[in-house]
């Protein structure tokens, strides 16, 4: 059976990096322990490319912002939607202030769910 990935793409303002990376590291610890097969996090390093789209432009970077490209690997899609509900439950998630001053712009976060085409 194939996996099952969630990814996304998330510009976010470089001042808020270390905001970021307290909320990244919650969220890798806490996928994990509901069983998720990998939890990855990766901050924009080399984003100028020389064709296509690009992650600056699809994530409509403005000045002082960089772009966080994350996923997130389950055994199926039946897996993920347990392992989620799990951790849309756990009261660590559910921090008011996490909730009310996210660091990265919600409108402009983008996500979806992958079946696995060919894995490593």
């Amino acid at each position: 059976m194939a996996r099952y990935v969630d990814g996304f793409v998330i510009p976010i303002q470089k001042r808020k990096l270390k905001a970021f990376l307290k909320q990244a590291r919650l969220g890798a610890a806490v996928w994990k322990e509901y069983g998720a097969l990998a939890y990855m996090e990766c901050l924009g390093d080399d984003l100028k490319v020389p064709f296509g789209l690009g992650f600056p432009k699809l994530a409509r970077l403005k000045a002082g912002e960089t772009v966080v490209f994350s996923f997130i690997v389950y055994r199926s899609k039946a897996h993920r939607d347990k392992v989620n509900a799990a951790v849309m439950k756990d009261p660590r998630m559910n921090d008011p202030e996490m909730m009310k001053n996210p660091p990265f712009d919600m409108r402009r976060f983008a996500m979806g769910g992958f079946s696995e085409l060919v894995g490593w």
